[in-house]
Parts: C-alpha cells; structure tokens; sequence
C-alpha cells in the first residue's frame, strides 16, 4: 500500500512577524509540503484568498501575524483574525471544516513559534485527513506549488 501523500499547507504570513520562510524547512519536523505567500501586512489577507487555497488543493491553510499592537500598520492583524473567523464559519458550512485554518500571532524572529504551529496544524491534518475538494477534484492539486520540509 502506497504511502500516503504529505499533507499540502499554505502558509500567509506578513514579512515583519516572519521574514525566514527558510524556517519552515528548518524547523519543521513533520513531513509536509509548504507553499508560502509573503505579505506587506496580514492585514492584506482576504477572504478569497484563504478559499483559494483550499480550492487548488492545499490541506490546510496557516496564517501567521504580528502579535496584537505589534503590527506596522496600525491594526492589520486584527482585521487579519476577523477574516479567518468569518472564512471559518464558511468552510465549516460547506463541510471543509474550519479546523484547517489556522492564524498564529508570532513575535518577530520567533522561529520556534513557527515550528510549534506548524507541528500543531501537521497533527491536527492526521485526524482530519487530505482536503475532500482536492481528492473530488485531482487535476486542481497540481496548482499547488510545494517546497518539502522534513
């Protein structure tokens, strides 16, 4: 019996809460594949962006902001955690689950805060099992481009 594939994880995160994305494969312990999208500000993150993930493939999908009255400008983590909340109330209504998006809120540098949710969203993947879109439809997991970590 083939091994099953390594889960796929989108990661947003802003650049001033993470700017090593090189962390996810250095800390990370578990075996996943990690996209990264770098934004000016989490803040940035919309709703369809999040869905969008989930639609080419990804597993699971990981939002890392600066802590709260940390962020650049002004309140754009806020705004950030209102959009997960909203987006986790629409994936739970189509039956995704809002347990595959995830926000974390890091202090700058903090690679071990990485790891930690990383591992977390990993564990929390075992028990879920492979995003139900992607396995109805194979053809859009190729949109999802992929570093491997282990």
């Amino acid at each position: 019996m083939p091994a099953a594939p390594a889960p796929g994880i989108t990661v947003l995160h802003c650049i001033n809460a993470l700017t090593d994305v090189a962390a996810f494969a250095l800390h990370s312990t578990e075996n996943a594949r990690i996209h990264a999208v770098k934004l000016p500000c989490s803040g940035m993150t919309r709703d369809i962006f999040l869905l969008k993930a989930f639609e080419v493939g990804a597993d699971a999908v990981v939002l890392f902001t600066c802590p709260e009255g940390a962020c650049r400008h002004l309140d754009g983590n806020i705004r950030a955690w209102k959009r997960v909340e909203r987006v986790r109330g629409i994936l739970d209504e189509i039956g995704l689950s809002s347990r595959r998006l995830s926000a974390f809120s890091i202090a700058p540098g903090d690679q071990e805060a990485v790891s930690l949710a990383l591992r977390k969203v990993v564990s929390e993947l075992a028990v879920l099992g492979p995003n139900p879109a992607a396995r109805a439809c194979p053809e859009i997991t190729s949109g999802l481009t992929s570093a491997t970590t282990s």
